[in-house]
């Protein structure tokens, strides 16, 4: 099975080639350039070096969000437009997930997340269950950090977490987070480059006949873009 990992949910973007469960190449996003003239090329790259091609992958997996709009939007439209032509299917997947899925392997809550800008960060509170997997706690959220270290520690009552984030620095000065040093729990700094896990992820859903439907395929903002926060009824001006 070979499958296409994407993900362009914010700066820090890759794209995956991962074939039977193993990874084949991946590229990263070490520059400014926009993901609508970076992407196609890091694809083709990583095709090429993997002696594959679009028409020959068997799964798309790509990360639906959390994350900026123009990201997310042009991994989505992209991974649609192939999917159409292709025939390929789509496996969409959590970025918060994945990275939850990078802390080590064992069963219990895992709190992920990264830096949603504005003094803020994207969350998602997961639980492992050995024998029923990895479950969601209620929803992927933007908080600020020390409200989501809060809102962890009322999810799990006097359990432990496991934190993994791509941005621990955010966390440093956080009360709350102070709290949980204390009891001994520290930040696990997630690395880069997701569109392995992107990958891996996708295929397992693959394996187990959970595929996206490539019309359904929808992105997961978690923020309301800048132009819902700041527009203004016409009939409300000047109110």
């Amino acid at each position: 099975m070979i499958t296409l990992g994407i993900d362009t949910c914010e700066g820090r973007g890759s794209v995956a080639v991962w074939r039977d469960g193993a990874l084949v190449t991946a590229q990263k996003h070490e520059s400014a350039e926009d993901y609508s003239s970076w992407l196609l090329p890091a694809v083709e790259r990583g095709l090429r070096s993997a002696g594959t091609n679009l028409r020959e992958l068997d799964l798309l997996a790509v990360a639906s969000g959390p994350g900026s709009f123009t990201g997310v939007r042009v991994g989505l439209t992209t991974v649609k437009a192939w999917a159409e032509l292709f025939g390929t299917r789509v496996a969409g997947v959590s970025r918060l997930e994945v990275m939850a899925r990078q802390a080590e392997n064992a069963s219990g809550f895992v709190a992920a997340s990264f830096d949603a800008q504005r003094g803020q960060v994207f969350g998602g509170l997961y639980k492992r269950d050995v024998k029923q997997g990895w479950s969601l706690i209620e929803q992927e959220m933007v908080i600020a950090p020390d409200e989501f270290v809060r809102w962890v520690a009322e999810r799990v009552g006097g359990g432990t977490v496991r934190w993994i984030t791509l941005d621990p620095e955010l966390f440093a000065e956080a009360p709350s987070w102070k709290e949980r040093a204390a009891k001994g729990e520290t930040l696990i700094r997630c690395a880069d480059g997701l569109a392995a896990g992107v990958a891996a992820l996708g295929e397992e859903r693959a394996e187990a006949g959970n595929f996206t439907d490539p019309l359904l395929l929808d992105a997961n903002y978690v923020r309301r873009s800048d132009a819902e926060i700041f527009w203004k009824d016409p009939a409300s001006h000047g109110k």
